[in-house]
This record gives C-alpha cells, sequence and structure tokens, in this order.
C-alpha cells in the first residue's frame, strides 16, 4: 500500500505544470484559464460609494482547482476541474461582511473558466472581460452585484516580469499579475434594497502549481491604489512560529515607473488586534508596511471583515477594506488579506 500511494503522489505531481522563470505573460491569452496548472484565481477587491455617499468594500473571488484525480478516468462525472467563488460586502452599517460561497465541478453545465481571456462562472455568478471592461455579476443568497470594472492603468508584472516567487524554495512560486485603479459602476443590492455606485478596485490574476512549502503557514497581503494614481502591492510569507519566512511587492508610481521591492525592502508590522465573537481567532486588523522609502499605515473600514469559506475552500480568513496613510495623511485606499490565523492555511 505505501509503495502504490508513493507512486500515485509521484505522478499526481508530473501532470501539473510548474512555473518557469523566462516565460513572457502573453495577453490576451493570459486573462484567461491555464488548467494545466493546480490552483489559479482571479481576484477583485475594492472602495465602493453610494448615491448617498456611504463607503462600501466589496470582494468578488472565482478560484479554479485542479483536483489530484486520475485524469484518465472517462466518466463525465469525474471533477477534473473545480471552480469555487466567494463574494463580500464590508458594510459599516451592518458591522460585518455580507458573504456567500459557491463550489461546482466544471462542466455539465454547472460551472466553467475559459482559456484565452476572463470567462468564468459559477452558477448565476460570473466575471467576464471583453475589451478592457470587465462585468461582474454575483447573485448571492442576501445581496448581489452588477458591476462594470473599467481599465485605467496598464498591466502590472509583479515579481521577475510576472513570476513572483513565496519562499526561498525557488519552486514556491506563482505566475502573477495585477491591474489597480479599475474604475467601477453599477449597482449593489442588500436584501432587496439597491444602491447605485461608483468606485475604484483592484485586480490580482494568479496561479501556480506550488505556492507555498511545507514551512509556511499563511500570508498578510495588501492591494492600495493611492490617491496620486500610483500603485502598491506588498506581501509577507509566514512561519509555521509567525515569523517572516518571505514577502516582496511592487511599486509603481503615476507615470509607470515600476520597483519590484525584494525580501528587505518589505515588512509587516502588527498593531491592534481584533478577536472574532464567531471563532475566537485574533486578527491583527491595525498595520504599518514598510514598501522600499514608503511607510504605510493601514486602518480597517471595519473591525469585523472576517470570512468564513469552510463550505468551499475550508480556510477562515480575514480580508477588508482598509485606508492608507503616510504621515497622518490619508493617501490611498485598498485592501488587506490576512490568511493562516485560526490555523495552517493549505492550498489545494
Amino acid at each position: 500500500m505505501r509503495s502504490l500511494r508513493t507512486t500515485w503522489t509521484a505522478w499526481v505531481f508530473l501532470a501539473m505544470a510548474n512555473v518557469a522563470t523566462g516565460r513572457p505573460l502573453v495577453f490576451p491569452a493570459d486573462y484567461g484559464s491555464h488548467p494545466e496548472f493546480r490552483t489559479e484565481w482571479w481576484y477583485v477587491t475594492g472602495w465602493l460609494t453610494t448615491d448617498s455617499g456611504a463607503p462600501l468594500g466589496f470582494q468578488i473571488t472565482f478560484f479554479r482547482s485542479k483536483p489530484d484525480i486520475d485524469a484518465s478516468n472517462p466518466s463525465a462525472f469525474t471533477p477534473r476541474q473545480l471552480v469555487i467563488a466567494h463574494c463580500a460586502i464590508s458594510d459599516p452599517k451592518r458591522g460585518r461582511l455580507w458573504q456567500d460561497q459557491r463550489i461546482r465541478r466544471a462542466g455539465l453545465g454547472l460551472a466553467d473558466a475559459a482559456s484565452g481571456d476572463t470567462d468564468v462562472w459559477l452558477d448565476h455568478w460570473s466575471l467576464k472581460r471583453h475589451d478592457g471592461v470587465y462585468t461582474a455579476k454575483i447573485a448571492a443568497e442576501d445581496f448581489s452585484f452588477d458591476l462594470t470594472l473599467s481599465e485605467s492603468q496598464s498591466v502590472l508584472l509583479n515579481g521577475d516580469a510576472g513570476v513572483s516567487r513565496k519562499g526561498p524554495d525557488k519552486e514556491s512560486t506563482s505566475y502573477y499579475y495585477s491591474l489597480p485603479h479599475l474604475h467601477v459602476s453599477g449597482e449593489i443590492t442588500r436584501q432587496g434594497s439597491a444602491d447605485r455606485v461608483t468606485g475604484e478596485a483592484w485586480f490580482d490574476h494568479e496561479w501556480s502549481s506550488q505556492y507555498l512549502d511545507a514551512e509556511a503557514a499563511g500570508w498578510d497581503w495588501i492591494g492600495i491604489n493611492l490617491d496620486d494614481g500610483s500603485a502598491l502591492m506588498a506581501f509577507r510569507i509566514r512561519g509555521v512560529q509567525g515569523e517572516q519566512r518571505w514577502s516582496g511587492g511592487s511599486l509603481r508610481d503615476a507615470a509607470g515607473n515600476l520597483q519590484i521591492l525584494q525580501p528587505s525592502q518589505v515588512e509587516f508590522r502588527a498593531g491592534r488586534r481584533w478577536v472574532s465573537p464567531r471563532t475566537g481567532i485574533r486578527y491583527p486588523v491595525q498595520w504599518s508596511v514598510r514598501a522600499g522609502a514608503r511607510q504605510i499605515d493601514l486602518l480597517p473600514l471595519i473591525d469585523d471583515q472576517e470570512n468564513d469559506t469552510r463550505l468551499s475552500t475550508g480556510a477562515i480568513y480575514w480580508e477588508g477594506a482598509v485606508r492608507a496613510y503616510e504621515q497622518e495623511h490619508l493617501v490611498g485606499r485598498g485592501y488587506l488579506e490576512l490568511t493562516g490565523y485560526g490555523e495552517r492555511l493549505r492550498i489545494r
């Protein structure tokens, strides 16, 4: 039995594609799905303002996952690809998230992630791109999105021309690009009450077969649209003892000059913590982040932005809207993601 397990594990490894430095990203093809890789996500986060002037945060994520199964299985019901979706609204009036999640196998008219350009959908949830414009339509249980997101800046290639390293092991890498400063307009409903909204968003697309190494427990990540037109992405990978195992980032100014931040140039320092009344997990919800020569302080729109996705990905994490300050002056808005605080994050 042990030898059969070893053989199976080796076959699975060979079946998954690997990230390769020097392979240039090509658009629009790389806007689409990469089904030969184990894990992929399309991630939209942003700030919205209603017609009445109320601020809201929003998050829409589609994941594609390639399970460890025998690809030669002829059954049409074999889940060769899974599509997972999360969505949330950060609502100060409610004091916590509106959130929902879905998971389906790809095919059979249930869900799919197309190659060639962004076109991923599940039930009545979809994210599609056409001529530089994304449309996001989400019909969740108690709320919905109908949003248009228009590109205003060129693609930002993170890491080494789109190859982003995630740890000391060079195999822990992903293909990763961003689209900052998306212009957003549309409608959001909550329990049947509709609001017209406008705002700005950050889009991430990432795919990999080996994202975290065996010693990694989770990550802290920010994507910040700065008011002067520049954009900041920074992350750190934490080890099992909470130590900074790896870090990196991208800082692009309004003129388009890009600085790729090395591990020594990125530091996350945790501030005030908030304890979830549902899970008991303690999350640091205020941060000071050093990114190159800049020092950014982050304050949450609301403390309770915990996202419970145990029914789809199995994870509980904090992800929410934050304001960015520099020397106590508001300089931008974006999102903060904190994973692996309750238990170690595992990416399948």
